[in-house]
Parts: structure tokens; C-alpha cells; sequence
């Protein structure tokens, strides 16, 4: 597994997830879950939501008030944009584009700015081989 990756899943605590889903059959709903019960704080974004995994959910990724370390994403590749200006303006570190989802300026933007960008992977996924090679 990549460094960055192991990186990555060993440094983050609290993870915004933009596109979280109330719908448990979805990855939107699926993959923060699993999170959760990793240890990692889930903080839900949807304005559809009032609370989520036992957790308050945001109408918007910047109506957050607390640190985050991450920022998931999973919405289709050309919403992406504004919610990295977001989380550039939350001083997040990490923008997380959740499998199938992939938008390069908005990751070069990221980048600019400092955070690490990981594009087009499950985190589910990845931490799951990352605790398998542990």
C-alpha cells in the first residue's frame, strides 16, 4: 500500500462526508459507517439530514464549525469543485473523491493550497487493506 495512503488513514480522526446518505444499501452510507466503527469521527453534509450515525448532520460542508481533518466526497466529479473551495476555507487537510469520482482541477487547486488529494479510490476499501497489512 502506498505511504501516503498509510498516511493518510493513520493521521485523520474527524472526516466530513459530503453526499452522505440516509439510504444504508448505499456506499454513501456504507463506507462512513464502517469508518465510524474504525474509530473515526463521521460529521455527515446533507441538507436533507438532521443527524446521522449518531452524529449532527450540516446542510453544508462549511456551516461546519470544528476541526476537520478529511473531506469525503461522494458526489458526481463535476460537483466536486465548490466543496473543495470549502474545504480549503475549513482548512481541512485531506480531500477524499470516493471511487468513480474524479476531478483534476479541483485537486490541483487542493494541492495548490496543501492539501493531499486522493482521487478515483473506496476508503472503505483502502483502509481495509491498510489493516490487513498492518
Amino acid at each position: 500500500m502506498d505511504t501516503n495512503l498509510q498516511s493518510i488513514l493513520r493521521k485523520t480522526k474527524t472526516i466530513a462526508v459530503v453526499g452522505f446518505s440516509s439510504n444504508p444499501a448505499k456506499a454513501g452510507y456504507t463506507v462512513p459507517a464502517y469508518l465510524q466503527s474504525q474509530g473515526y469521527r463521521i460529521i455527515p453534509v446533507n441538507p436533507h439530514l438532521d443527524a446521522a450515525l449518531g452524529e449532527k448532520a450540516y446542510a453544508k460542508l462549511n456551516a461546519i464549525s470544528e476541526a476537520i481533518d478529511l473531506v469525503l466526497i461522494f458526489r458526481r466529479s463535476e460537483a466536486v469543485p465548490p466543496f473543495v473551495d470549502q474545504a480549503i476555507q475549513l482548512g481541512a487537510k485531506t480531500i477524499w473523491m470516493q471511487l468513480g469520482i474524479l476531478h483534476d482541477a479541483a485537486a490541483q487547486k487542493a494541492q495548490n493550497a496543501g492539501l493531499q488529494v486522493v482521487m478515483d479510490r473506496c476508503m472503505k476499501v483502502e483502509h481495509q487493506f491498510w489493516m490487513a497489512s498492518r
